[in-house]
């Protein structure tokens, strides 16, 4: 019989927990040593002094041997419910079929999120007392949903298709090159700039497609690197069109349907009545980035219940079997490709305008990992999950900023913003130990047949009616 979780721990149990929590703490430690064990301050005239943080070296093995400690305890606990538990397929009473917690939670926080979204420019005035205060809260909004719309692009191809893309950051960039080279060559407008570089992106995406139809996993994966390596370096060296590594300056900036943001008797706001304030063109940005991102969501969400989108669903989980459907494998990857592209191409107009500069320092690899940490995080196919980490992954070293209450912890010297990326990697290592599936690892399916019955716990494997 199997023991109940909460009986005491036999000393052997106990001992190997403690024996790994302080193996983790001994690593921690060895990685301690030559990063934050010593800081390198400047000394008197051009010397340099190493000045050393054992307090700070003891304190993170010490969280590390804690955290290690309790994930194990969790982790038995679990175990120990999960044997006391009957197995569905021993089930002996009806099963409901009703929607499960995590799927509620992503339907209604979508919608939230949206909610919030739209009126962030307001609760920011409101709080920090004028609109003029409020820019660095618009600001910050606007770099999250950019990356929100990037994340529900890559998440097409990631997430739905199942088709791993390390050089997503190209696609982003031939978007932003797109629209600076011809608003600033052939004087083309915002408006007609912004599809031309979905276009051109998603031709890109298509010619992608092509070499790696037969690659998957690992090899996709290299393949797809190389490729936004490739874009990169064709913008430095390409000096005559892009410019090279001093990239193009001088970008056009966008207008209300042509009425530009300036204080002329013919700018935005002698045309509405208003008093003339640059903010007008921020907040016009950011509801911009912010209508793109929910066009992007609606096309994805479209695009699920359509034969495509169950034909991506269908080559995620097995090419094989995909292929015995008759579906056809080639136009599916190319159609993923293709639209994840096109969306990044379209968000990539949008932050050339925003910018006003770009040049290729902007599109390195960083950017793509970040973009399918985004995705991996929150949980591939889940648009909502995807949205939330967005929001922690771009926010969170904003908010890092702010914490300066941690140096009477730390010291005098520590500085949060400095530690992100080690934030990051936790956040990640942790996320895989508890979520290996993402944040919201559990999704609506896209097409359900009739209403949801209960159905026998003998027929629990075949799944909900």
């Amino acid at each position: 019989m199997a023991r109940p979780a909460t009986d005491a721990l036999p000393d052997s149990a106990m001992g190997a927990i403690l024996r790994d929590a302080a193996l983790c703490a001994l690593v921690a430690l060895g990685l301690c040593l030559p990063l934050i064990a010593y800081r390198m301050d400047p000394g008197p005239g051009s010397d340099l002094v190493l000045v050393p943080r054992w307090g700070l070296v003891a304190i993170l093995c010490a969280i590390t041997f804690g955290v290690r400690l309790g994930q194990r305890l969790l982790l038995l606990r679990r175990d120990a419910r999960r044997a006391l538990t009957p197995a569905p397929a021993q089930a002996t009473e009806a099963v409901g079929g009703e929607p499960d917690a995590g799927q509620k939670v992503s339907k209604v926080g979508l919608r939230l999120f949206v909610a919030v979204a739209l009126s962030l420019p307001v609760l920011a005035t409101l709080a920090t007392g004028d609109l003029g205060s409020a820019r660095y809260w618009i600001d910050l909004g606007i770099l999250i949903l950019t990356y929100v719309m990037l994340g529900w692009g890559l998440n097409i191809v990631v997430g739905l298709a199942g088709l791993l893309d390390l050089g997503y950051v190209a696609f982003y960039a031939v978007g932003a090159y797109s629209y600076a080279l011809l608003s600033t060559t052939f004087g083309l407008s915002f408006w007609v700039c912004l599809p031309l570089a979905g276009l051109f992106a998603g031709l890109w995406g298509m010619l992608l497609g092509f070499p790696v139809l037969r690659l998957r996993g690992d090899y996709l994966a290299i393949v797809t690197l190389a490729f936004g390596e490739i874009i990169r370096l064709v913008l430095i060296n390409w000096t005559d069109v892009t410019g090279g590594a001093a990239g193009v300056s001088s970008i056009p900036r966008a207008t209300f349907f042509g009425i530009p943001f300036t204080a002329d008797e013919d700018g935005f706001a002698a045309r509405f009545g208003l008093e003339f304030d640059s903010m007008h063109r921020v907040v016009f940005l950011y509801y911009l980035i912010l209508v793109l991102a929910l066009i992007t969501n609606l096309v994805t969400l479209r695009l699920r219940r359509l034969p495509i989108g169950r034909a991506w669903e269908a080559l995620r989980e097995d090419e094989i079997a995909c292929r015995s459907l008759g579906i056809d494998t080639t136009a599916t990857k190319l159609t993923a490709f293709a639209l994840g592209a096109a969306f990044g191409g379209i968000a990539g107009s949008f932050f050339a305008v925003r910018q006003g500069f770009i040049s290729p320092e902007s599109f390195t690899f960083l950017e793509s990992a970040i973009i399918l940490a985004i995705v991996v995080l929150g949980g591939m196919g889940s648009q909502f999950g995807v949205a939330i980490a967005a929001v922690a992954m771009v926010a969170g070293p904003e908010m890092l900023r702010n914490l300066g209450s941690l140096k009477a912890v730390f010291g005098e010297g520590f500085d949060p913003n400095e530690y992100r990326l080690l934030l990051f990697g936790l956040a990640m290592v942790a996320m895989m130990v508890w979520r290996p599936r993402g944040l919201i690892s559990v999704r609506m399916p896209s097409v359900t047949l009739g209403e949801r019955r209960a159905i026998s716990g003998a027929h629990v494997s075949e799944g909900h009616g």
